[in-house]
């Protein structure tokens, strides 16, 4: 009794531990933009309600934007538009 309440641990610490590394990994990748996700339309500022920076680790340098309808969106960050909206939060004061 105790070998198989033995092995029925095991194999649900290692399922659990699986589990785990695969959501970590998805949440990793998740957060890139690729090519073919890039928005060429301008956002208008009264509609964006946050953005980040995607990480080093993504093949594409990008910005993640997030509507204030919780629209997430892939812009390239040296698009004028995004440049002058950084710009207008910066003397408002404001950042996200």
């Amino acid at each position: 009794m105790k070998v198989s309440t033995l092995a029925l641990l095991t194999l649900l610490l290692a399922a659990l531990w699986t589990e785990s590394w695969g959501a970590s990994f998805r949440s990793l990748y998740g957060t890139c933009c690729y090519k073919k996700m890039f928005l060429e339309k301008k956002i208008p500022d009264n509609r964006i309600k946050s953005y980040q920076e995607t990480p080093s680790h993504c093949s594409h340098r990008a910005v993640r934007v997030e509507t204030l309808k919780g629209q997430k969106f892939c812009v390239d960050p040296e698009k004028k538009w995004f440049q002058d909206y950084l710009q207008r939060k910066e003397s408002n004061g404001t950042s996200t």
